[in-house]
């Protein structure tokens, strides 16, 4: 688990605004302030994918690099609160997940709800927003938003096979060629909505992206192909040519209304 005096709940790692590109990490850190120690927890489980997306760090500040774009990362840990939920989803804040007890989660008074959601939640959320808004505004169209994740081999004694999933609610515009580029790789298993559906009601791509009409992808890689440096590192290699074709469809800069599979935006 990551400690620090100086706790903020975003970072944005900078980058040319020109391009129209906006890369996200919502779960890309396992902080949390002193003040909330460890949740009950051991330190082991700061270390698993309950409390972050590992690897996902390293191939959202590669991908900016390689690409030349903005990032935002939140800067805290899911435990706390979860980013890409709804302010309503009832897994927000969770007391329980994958068979592990998060006591400093229970019980959860109204107030202290209230305060994670305007210490942490609200501020990252405020950020994304601000990005794309910049980013619109320094490209003069609308802005194609890439979200990063990572999921576990196995869940629930089910095994995943799949080394990179995309996931999406109603807009195929650039699901399409993301998942035709990645199969024509001939070494990956490709999921199609897979470990889960993209359809989220209120979380970051609906509340950012879906509702504005801007195009978007949100990509799950398997966090053992991620794990290090090195090879979070290439997979953003692998990703950058990709996201940089895409980028450049004349579609991908328009604002088109998909509507949401979850009910009316």
């Amino acid at each position: 688990m990551t400690r620090s005096a100086l706790f903020s709940p975003v970072e944005i790692v900078d980058g040319p605004r020109d391009r129209g590109i906006v890369l996200i990490g919502d779960h890309a850190r396992n902080a949390v302030p002193d003040e909330y120690g460890d949740l009950g927890l051991a330190a082991a489980e700061f270390e698993r994918h309950i409390a972050y997306d590992i690897g996902v760090e390293w191939v959202v500040r590669r991908l900016a690099a390689l690409i030349g774009a903005p990032a935002v990362l939140a800067g805290f840990s899911r435990l706390l609160i979860d980013p890409n939920r709804g302010e309503d989803d009832p897994t927000l804040i969770r007391q329980l997940y994958d068979g592990t007890v998060i006591t400093g989660n229970y019980p959860m008074s109204r107030r202290e709800r209230e305060q994670r959601l305007d210490r942490f939640y609200r501020p990252y959320h405020d950020a994304v927003a601000a990005m794309t808004a910049s980013v619109a505004a320094a490209s003069g169209r609308a802005p194609f938003i890439v979200s990063i994740h990572s999921f576990t081999p196995a869940m629930q004694g089910r095994r995943r096979p799949w080394h990179v999933g995309i996931l999406w609610d109603s807009d195929d515009r650039a699901v399409k060629p993301v998942l035709e580029a990645l199969r024509a790789e001939n070494d990956l298993v490709v999921g199609d909505n897979e470990p889960y559906d993209g359809a989220l009601r209120g979380d970051t791509m609906f509340r950012h992206a879906i509702v504005n009409g801007y195009a978007h992808v949100l990509i799950e890689l398997r966090q053992d192909l991620i794990a290090t440096e090195v090879s979070a590192a290439r997979w953003a290699e692998r990703l950058a040519p990709i996201l940089d074709a895409v980028d450049s469809r004349a579609d991908i800069h328009q604002v088109k209304q998909f509507g949401s599979r979850t009910g009316p935006v």
